[in-house]
């Protein structure tokens, strides 16, 4: 048996930097919930939601490509502001895929989210947890840290997840050995060369990257190298001489944005990456809203990567 999961279940940890009033309300309040619950691209509405064991949250979502999933979530426990217990899944036709507990605790200030899904089997998880996974269903759990940090401090952010089986200084050598990060950080399609790379507080990065038809230049500040659990660095895009520019394709594109990836332990060989954007310095109104306006494509960009991370770690 793992150390982070029983073989039938699905975990999900996630922090927020929320306190956990906020998050239950997220997660209870129709109002609130319809703003982020479901993949990228997904919306909600609510038929009618009644919070009690054995109360019924009727609801349907609806997928981009205009595809209606209707569901029944019939819950077994509802202790606030600590824990529920419900079966997901079910509707009028079919019976509930699997049950989840979720519980939420403050830590340090913030609120962790701990989720676990059982399913009849193994085989069950392993299945359900590759829908998900080709569903984009992780998603949400970023969605729902995007809309807590607009509610509670007002910024607008980038947010995107992925646990890993390695241990954490693996990882954060991964992003911080310049021979390792070229292979696996550009987005499928695309090979890069790192021109110059001084990985450290207070060094930077010049780099280029090449592949459908396209070529880029780009360079990293980084602000905070803090082995093995932080990195925070400011991008820009600029040519081959250094001077800042935009990206080809996205013309209005924010001259520059800041990136913050924490590492957090899961387990022994387990390792959580957390990575946030938001714009850095002055920007337009216009570039503000091309930035979040492209969280699903960049959803996109990191999940290839972090597809390849998760295979050069293996």
């Amino acid at each position: 048996m793992s150390e982070f999961n029983a073989p039938n279940e699905i975990r999900i940890i996630r922090t927020y930097d929320a306190p956990v009033q906020a998050v239950w309300d997220a997660w209870t309040d129709p109002a609130q919930v319809a703003l982020w619950w479901g993949p990228r691209g997904f919306t909600l509405t609510t038929h009618s939601k009644d919070l009690r064991v054995g109360g019924i949250w009727h609801y349907t979502m609806h997928g981009p490509d205009g595809t209606d999933y209707p569901n029944k979530t019939l819950y077994h426990e509802v202790e606030p502001l600590r824990k529920l217990v419900y079966d997901h899944g079910a509707n009028d036709e079919q019976a509930p895929l699997f049950r989840v507990t979720v519980t939420f605790e403050e830590v340090g200030g913030k609120t962790q989210m701990d989720m676990r899904m059982a399913l009849a089997s193994a085989e069950a998880a392993a299945q359900t947890r590759h829908f998900i996974k080709q569903a984009g269903g992780d998603s949400t759990w970023d969605r729902l840290a995007e809309y807590l940090g607009k509610r509670c401090a007002d910024q607008d952010t980038f947010v995107i997840n992925r646990s890993f089986e390695a241990p954490r200084a693996q990882v954060f050598a991964m992003w911080t050995q310049p021979e390792h990060l070229a292979r696996w950080l550009p987005p499928s399609g695309m090979e890069m060369r790192l021109l110059r790379a001084d990985i450290r507080s207070g060094g930077a990065a010049f780099y280029c990257m090449s592949g459908n038809g396209v070529t880029l230049y780009g360079r990293s500040q980084y602000e905070e190298v803090r082995h093995p659990d932080r990195l925070v660095f400011i991008q820009q895009f600029c040519d081959e001489h250094e001077n800042i520019s935009r990206h080809p394709l996205a013309p209005v594109w924010p001259e520059s944005w800041r990136t913050t990836v924490a590492f957090s332990v899961e387990g022994p060989r387990r390792t959580r990456v957390t990575l946030s954007s938001a714009v850095h310095g002055p920007a337009t109104a216009e570039e503000r809203a091309i930035f979040l306006d492209a969280r699903a494509s960049m959803t996109q960009g990191w999940s290839g990567s972090f597809d390849k991370l998760e295979a050069a770690l293996t």
